[in-house]
């Protein structure tokens, strides 16, 4: 299963790990990737996608 939101297109980005000595090893930060159940055209489907990109779904759905 991909770690990308299907809302916001984020992805997990790559980076260096630093230690107390500065010595550096690749790590990764992965998205915060949550499932949520919607109601899409009247049926309840599951969704995995990002916290952030849930906020943004409300409040586009608020607004409207």
């Amino acid at each position: 299963m991909s770690r990308i939101c299907p809302i916001t297109g984020k992805k997990p980005v790559s980076g260096n790990k630093r230690s107390h000595s500065l010595r550096a090893t690749r790590r990764r930060w992965d998205v915060n990737l949550q499932t949520y159940t919607l109601i899409i055209d009247g049926k309840k489907c599951k969704v995995r996608m990002s916290a952030r990109g849930y906020r943004t779904l409300n409040r586009s759905l608020k607004e409207n």
